[in-house]
């Protein structure tokens, strides 16, 4: 069941490792750069560098998940990591701030279309669910591992070498990455049904993940997620330093619990996913991230704090980890790019929000008041997600479809039963058909055929 048996996910997943420890490093690296230029003022240029890296995640997400199927998928995934390994490159020769954020818009412009195109590869490469599963607990020990890693390397490097070196790291570790990717044959790109115009065919993922009740709840329990994260990135140090006197280690020890707790979810949860629906276990998920903050408006000391912020990284894993396996159900082949790039770009937003508003409320109010607010918006997104997504729906459903024109590339398939005239050409092809009016049941995903969720 192992998906490391896979040779083309074992290389791909180096690739993704190895890119991860290397913008780990490179993120210190950023905040030492700010530094040099602007001094106490770095604070600022970091988080308008995350903002800046968010609005191009949000933005450009969709239209790299509408377009990118029509693209070889090994050409586009090896050219955006060599592009990130050049604008990580140019990082030592800024000499001002709008040089950093250019580039950091640049380099994120390209993880926007990386990450989605990455992700919606891998249920193509692991058919098997049991395996596509233990890929995605991989994924997520790959994330914690390297907040974890990241700092310590960065740490014992900088006793040999400058911050640039860092720079130069991460932009090696993106041509390794890119290597490893040209090193093996992806599986073809198949293209799905396509919405005429830019702007349709650009916010068909959207529109087929809102309309999709799973996912209206993942989304839901991503802005949990983002709302109890927000206070563990941006208020860590602040509780730790500020309210109990500690030292940088203390920061470190409680981002590790975080991390600890994350990562032995993921790796205790594929096994339960073999036998059990994901929707317990996000929504237990989205619990354990409202109780988590509940408990820490009361925080009083570091031990507290680890152990808040151990229960908030278990919540994250429970959500986080079974999320692809819902995105793979919510979309045929040839449309995972657009919903995988959806859920990039939506759950982004959910973060756009949260950042700013956890160290708003944290530096103006009080920490209590901050981790309340985070409390109560976790707990309306879970509640919000119990709604949306009703206990033992069916992955079949019977509907009824009405009689209506149309035209786009098809194959004669349960929803293509019509004659031809001998100009069509071979399928799939495109032609103005008609579909007469039918009532079955089937697998049901939104596409043009099913613009809408059946009701009942």
């Amino acid at each position: 069941m192992s998906p490391l048996a896979n040779l083309v996910y074992r290389r791909l997943f180096a690739a993704q490792v190895i890119a991860l420890a290397g913008t780990g490093m490179s993120t210190i690296a950023l905040s030492l750069l700010a530094h040099d230029l602007v001094g106490g003022r770095a604070g600022l240029v970091l988080g308008t560098a995350l903002a800046i890296k968010m609005v191009a995640y949000v933005s450009l997400a969709p239209v790299f998940g509408a377009y990118a199927p029509l693209l070889p998928r090994r050409a586009l995934l090896v050219s955006l990591d060599l592009a990130r390994a050049a604008c990580i490159a140019l990082m030592p020769f800024v000499t001002e701030i709008w040089q950093i954020y250019a580039l950091i818009f640049l380099l994120n412009a390209c993880s926007a279309g990386f990450t989605p195109v990455f992700q919606a590869t891998i249920p193509d490469i692991l058919p098997d669910e049991g395996q596509y599963t233990r890929a995605l607990s991989l994924s997520r020990l790959a994330h914690d591992l390297e907040n974890l890693i990241s700092p310590l390397a960065a740490s014992a490097a900088l006793v040999w070498m400058s911050y640039s070196g860092l720079f130069a790291i991460n932009a090696t570790t993106f041509v390794i990455s890119a290597m490893l990717v040209l090193s093996v044959a992806l599986p073809a790109q198949v293209v799905g049904e396509r919405a005429a115009g830019i702007w349709a065919a650009t916010t068909a993922g959207i529109r087929a993940y809102v309309a999709t009740p799973r996912l209206r709840a993942l989304l839901a329990l991503s802005f949990a997620v983002a709302a109890a994260g927000s206070m563990v990135i941006v208020n860590t140090v602040v509780f730790v330093i500020s309210g109990f006197g500690g030292a940088e280690r203390d920061v470190a020890l409680a981002f590790a619990a975080f991390g600890a707790g994350s990562m032995v979810v993921a790796l205790g949860l594929p096994a339960l996913l073999d036998r059990r629906p994901d929707r317990p276990f996000m929504l237990a998920g989205g619990g354990l991230l409202t109780a988590g903050l509940v408990v820490g408006v009361w925080i009083d000391g570091l031990v507290m704090l680890a152990a808040v912020w151990c229960v908030l990284g278990a919540g994250t894993s429970a959500v986080l980890t079974p999320a692809g396996r819902l995105l793979r159900r919510s979309a045929h082949q040839g449309n995972r790019p657009a919903i995988f790039a959806a859920q990039f770009a939506l759950s982004h937003g959910c973060w756009l929000i949260c950042y700013p508003l956890a160290g708003w409320l944290g530096a103006t109010v009080s920490l209590a008041t901050a981790t309340s607010v985070m409390a109560a918006l976790a707990a309306l997104s879970t509640f919000i997600a119990w709604r949306a997504w009703p206990a033992g729906m069916s992955r079949e459903l019977e509907h009824e479809h009405a009689a209506f024109d149309h035209e786009h590339v098809h194959v004669h398939d349960e929803h293509h039963q019509h004659q031809h005239e001998g100009w069509e050409g071979p399928e799939p092809h495109s032609h103005p058909h008609r579909h007469a009016s039918v009532r079955h049941s089937h697998v049901y995903v939104i596409d043009s055929h099913h613009p809408v969720w059946p009701r009942g």
